[in-house]
């Protein structure tokens, strides 16, 4: 890859159950770990069993159907051997910011690991092809790589694809410049990183990856939906107890219930300050 690495990135993958990150399942993953001392990569990739029923859309998709999975381990028997695999790494991904990012982390909490995306890099190799070259995965593999997609949908060719692109991408834009969509000439702004790939491609709005919780122009994070959006979370949180008591319990993501815990404990010690 032409990509210079500070720490490990895994590309991956995911099949699911359905398309809810916070009540679908993964039934196939894949991943592909690059190593910053330069090892040579490793692939890793398992069917899991969900525990619930597959939906037709997405079998229709991915054409993994439950006698596929019937003696396959569960998440909670592979988390820990995924987690290890991945380690402290960066993760990137293909419309992975999205979906594949937070069914991830979902799925760990709900076997109590703490996969925390707050330490982590994220790039979404959809988000620089549609920033720039606005398309689907296939188009993007025959735009950059002059090649087309086999299998798709299955999660190891969509893994060693997205890798391909990005590799191409960084080919085709790094050093160069590119036209935008006012028909502009201008230098392509970012390199051959991963630091500077996810500071061109993340949201600087946004906090968490379900959109959520966004920061407002003074940088405070505020609500993003609902009665409140626009209010300050920890405020909010700590005048309407019961509306947070309502998002632990409803079906909002592990990383949600988690940054309102905190930015609550963080204005309760602000209160408490201002009162002594």
């Amino acid at each position: 890859m032409h990509l210079k690495l500070e720490r490990d990135l895994c590309f991956f993958d995911l099949e699911s159950t359905g398309l809810n990150i916070m009540t679908d399942r993964i039934v196939q993953i894949a991943i592909i770990k690059y190593f910053a001392d330069g090892r040579e990569p490793q692939e890793l990739e398992m069917l899991i069993n969900p525990g619930i029923p597959i939906s037709e859309e997405a079998m229709a998709v991915h054409g993994i159907k439950p006698s596929d999975l019937r003696n396959k381990p569960t998440f909670q028997q592979v988390a820990k051997k995924l987690y290890d695999f991945i380690g402290d790494a960066d993760l990137a991904g293909y419309n992975s910011n999205r979906f594949d990012v937070p069914m991830l982390a979902e799925e760990f909490a709900r076997v109590g690991i703490d996969f925390d995306l707050e330490k982590r890099r994220l790039l979404d190799v959809q988000t620089i092809f549609h920033k720039l070259e606005p398309r689907t995965l296939r188009a993007a593999l025959r735009f950059y790589c002059g090649e087309d997609l086999k299998d798709a949908h299955d999660a190891l060719a969509d893994v060693r694809a997205t890798v391909k692109v990005l590799d191409g991408q960084l080919e085709r834009y790094v050093d160069g410049t590119y036209i935008d969509a006012d028909g502009e000439e201008k230098p392509v702004p970012f390199g051959r990183d991963v630091r500077s790939i996810h500071e061109f491609i993340r949201d600087h709005q946004t906090v968490d990856v379900t959109r959520k919780l966004r920061r407002d122009s003074s940088g405070e994070i505020v609500f993003n939906f609902g009665k409140f959006v626009g209010q300050p979370v920890g405020r909010t949180l700590y005048e309407n107890r019961q509306y947070f008591n309502w998002i632990q319990e409803k079906e909002f993501s592990s990383q949600v219930k988690k940054l309102t815990r905190r930015l609550l404990e963080e204005y309760k010690k602000t209160i408490k300050k201002n009162q002594t």
